[in-house]
């Protein structure tokens, strides 16, 4: 395989910045398909797929090149992580629709929408990466959010289990808020290896 030394790297954050880009859609996507009731899931998948394409071009290029503009293993770490918010969004709208949800619980419309604002900081924090400034803002914000939806998790776990008797509906709930609370989760992963490739490269 030909190496293609790259100077700067500039191919490396176009396609952090696309990826970047991608969460924040599906996030989006994710947070109006649960205010409104309405799947959204094919544009889910569509996004999906189109993360692992940029998560695989990532990996191609970390293959291809010769000297790269940060740490291949922080590069490939974080492509990961970033695929994996938009993998777990998706899940939850698979998941939505297996369960032939009807209705959206109100705790279940304020994590999209915590979502949704994670990832307009992701998005944010990637388009900044490059000069490896400004991104500790972008963490906090996206770490009080993950704070703010695990105390809502939390409630909605306890409201579910003491006021829902259908055990067929407590199972199909306790598993959409514990994949809501991963998509956040993974949130906070991918903005805690930003700030630890900015670390690095300080």
């Amino acid at each position: 395989m030909k190496l293609i030394p790259l100077p700067r790297g500039q191919r490396f954050f176009e396609l952090f910045r696309k990826q970047g880009d991608l969460v924040s859609e599906t996030l989006t996507e994710l947070s109006k398909s649960l205010l409104e009731g309405r799947s959204r899931h094919a544009r889910l998948i569509d996004l999906e797929h189109e993360c692992d394409e940029a998560t695989h071009q990532i990996h191609n290029l970390v293959n291809s090149t010769f000297v790269t503009p940060l740490d291949q293993e922080d590069i490939l770490l974080l492509a990961s992580s970033l695929d994996d918010v938009v993998d777990l969004a998706e899940e939850t709208g698979d998941k939505i629709d297996l369960y032939r949800i009807q209705t959206i619980s109100d705790p279940a419309k304020q994590m999209g929408e915590y979502l949704a604002k994670a990832g307009i900081e992701i998005a944010a924090a990637l388009d900044q990466l490059e000069g490896f400034a400004k991104l500790k803002p972008h963490r906090l914000e996206i770490h009080r959010l993950e704070n703010e939806g695990d105390r809502l998790t939390r409630a909605a776990i306890g409201e579910l289990f003491s006021t829902v008797r259908d055990p067929s509906e407590l199972v199909k709930w306790k598993d959409i808020y514990d994949v809501l609370e991963a998509t956040m989760d993974a949130c906070e992963h991918a903005a805690n290896v930003m700030e630890t490739i900015a670390i690095k490269n300080a």
